[in-house]
């Protein structure tokens, strides 16, 4: 059996001793459904009363017990009928039996714990090894906002304690890297539940990182042949039904609005509005492909309860372009779409990636012929560019297959992020065409594609990543100058006047505090340098030059910091200050 089969079978045996362990402590508790997940495992559960992580402890402390005792786990087939009876009082599991509609159900017991279930599990209640238990959260039955809460509690497993002490070590990192921690403690972003949850209100800094990176993107852009387009916020939603996207995406938009009688509707995607533009004009075959390229804000209904900081969103901003292209060019346009894909995520520091090939979903518009020539070109290009990729079935969009690109960031965590798409579907309903070298009207086919993804997960992404520390090229605030004292700060205030005129993004920290109390609130701020003036430094016309890990990097002439500088940021250099 593979090991990962082995570590599921373990963890979900695990949630149901957790469940047993509850129930000895909370007599009466209603049960929902404890699977197996990455890394662990947890139940739901209706309880008395609201739990909290100082329950945890004695949930825990039961479950070891459980687990000493060594108890079997044996599983028992019965009548519909007979499991019905036995479950009474437990109405979640009587759901579940009646949903199930078959005349047998299995049911597995350990000790005097009994759980509907089709199994597999371990042995013996020995065989869950290193385990704990980590969180608890409220939960939806069946994740509908209209059923019952429930409370979820989380727990993870290993095969030793070595693993678990490991991932343990990896949480408390992630948790100091959390890019919602972060955004507050750095002053990036904020998100209002009062004026509407998963909304993102960017920051100073927040927003001068988002703008260098869109500067970098745009630039790259236009090199590589795309046309920088802007579309509209809103459409009347007939535009979204000759698209597919009102029948097929319906549960992900917002409610249309009537203006002047008609129905309008905010955008979920950008790609009828790039179609519009291509459509002003009769095409000729000598001007394809044509690349329009739009950083284009986007709004998808998410439910609360999966909202996550930047990751997930309501309203976000799209690296978003359109490729029409003929049939021909499919392939060299989707490489060159990869080639610039890594490219990007070379520069911002992610080397390690994993790519999907997601194929047709049952829930499909357009021809299984032209389906099948869009997975295949996909395919091509990434056996032809020698890149390992696994196939994900279904998990196409409704109109084409598509490429998706997992970063991976410093934590081995893996982040959405490139995703590229061949359609032939909306082409036809739109019925966007080309004039051919035999002066007949052919229809296009269309690229979708993001380079990044999203604006603000990628943001988030990137937060994590570096802890926050951004590099050089990418740090909100890149200097901070500090004056001993009142004397150095004239002298300060020139220098700060000289580096904002040259682009420099730099602040000057004159207050009346102790100088080891600046620095260390710069280092605290993630700030890359930081410049101390003295006496000596004036009379020598120099810098001492600290950077925001501690390191001292000793005495430096104003053209020399400079020159190193723009050294850096020029080649975007990632780790080097």
């Amino acid at each position: 059996m593979p090991e990962e089969n082995k570590l599921e079978i373990m963890r979900h045996s695990a949630s149901h001793i957790m469940a047993e362990a509850v129930e000895a402590l909370f007599p009466g508790v209603k049960f929902g459904i404890g699977p197996a997940i990455e890394d662990g495992f947890y139940y739901d559960f209706d309880l008395p009363r609201p739990l909290t992580m100082d329950d945890l402890p004695a949930i825990e402390a039961k479950m070891k017990e459980i687990v000493a005792a060594g108890l079997k786990f044996e599983r028992k087939e019965v009548s519909a009928k007979e499991a019905l009876k036995l479950f009474a009082g437990q109405p979640y599991k009587i759901e579940l039996i009646n949903d199930l509609g078959a005349d047998k159900v299995s049911l597995y017991t350990q000790g005097k714990f009994t759980d509907l279930c089709r199994g597999p599990h371990v042995k013996s209640s020995k065989d869950v090894k290193a385990f704990k238990l980590t969180s608890v959260a409220g939960a939806y039955w069946h994740g509908d906002e209209k059923r019952p809460m429930l409370q979820r509690i989380y727990g993870v497993a290993f095969d030793n304690q070595k693993e678990l002490d490991e991932y343990i070590a990896r949480i408390a990192e992630a948790a100091k890297r959390d890019h919602r921690k972060l955004g507050k403690e750095l002053d990036l972003f904020s998100l209002h539940e009062e004026a509407g949850p998963g909304l993102v209100y960017w920051h100073p800094k927040g927003a001068t990182v988002r703008q260098l990176i869109e500067d970098f993107w745009k630039t790259e852009h236009r090199r590589r042949g795309y046309d920088i387009v802007y579309s509209p916020h809103i459409a009347k939603v007939h535009l979204w039904e000759t698209s597919g996207h009102w029948n097929f995406y319906r549960e992900n938009m917002y409610s249309p609005m009537e203006i002047d009688e008609v129905e309008y509707v905010v955008k979920p995607m950008n790609c009828p509005f790039h179609i519009l533009i291509y459509k002003t004009q009769l095409r000729s075959y000598r001007q394809l492909p044509l690349r329009y390229a739009e950083l284009g804000t986007v709004y998808r209904y998410e439910r609360s309860g999966v909202l996550h900081g930047l990751a997930r969103v309501r309203g976000f901003t799209q690296d978003d372009a359109h490729i029409f292209c003929t049939p021909d060019q499919i392939e060299a346009e989707v490489t060159d779409v990869v080639e610039l894909a890594r490219f990007m995520m070379q520069t911002f520091g992610f080397e390690k990636y994993e790519m999907m090939l997601s194929t047709r979903p049952e829930k499909y518009a357009g021809e299984l012929e032209r389906w099948d020539m869009a997975t295949d070109a996909l395919r091509n290009v990434l056996e032809n560019l020698h890149i390992d990729y696994k196939v994900d079935p279904g998990e196409g969009v409704f109109y084409g297959p598509k490429i998706d690109v997992k970063l991976k960031d410093a934590l081995g965590r893996l982040w959405q992020g490139p995703t590229i798409q061949v359609d032939f579907n909306l082409p036809e309903r739109f019925d966007v065409n080309y004039v051919a070298e035999d002066g007949q009207e052919h229809q296009v086919v269309m690229i979708h594609r993001t380079v990044l993804g999203s604006m603000e997960r990628f943001f988030a992404c990137l937060t994590e990543h570096y802890a926050g520390a951004f590099p050089l090229w990418l740090a909100p605030v890149q200097v901070v100058l500090i004056p001993i004292a009142d004397r150095h700060t004239d002298y300060a205030r020139k220098l700060f006047k000289d580096m904002r005129a040259k682009d420099v993004r730099v602040q000057l920290d004159d207050r009346s505090e102790r100088m080891n109390l600046k620095i260390r609130e710069a280092q605290l701020n993630k700030i890359p340098y930081m410049l101390v003036i003295g006496d000596k430094e004036i009379e020598k016309g120099t810098m001492s030059v600290r950077s925001r890990s501690g390191e001292d990097l000793g005495s430096l002439s104003y053209t020399d910091f400079m020159s190193r500088m723009k050294s850096l940021v020029e080649s975007r250099e990632l780790n080097k200050l």
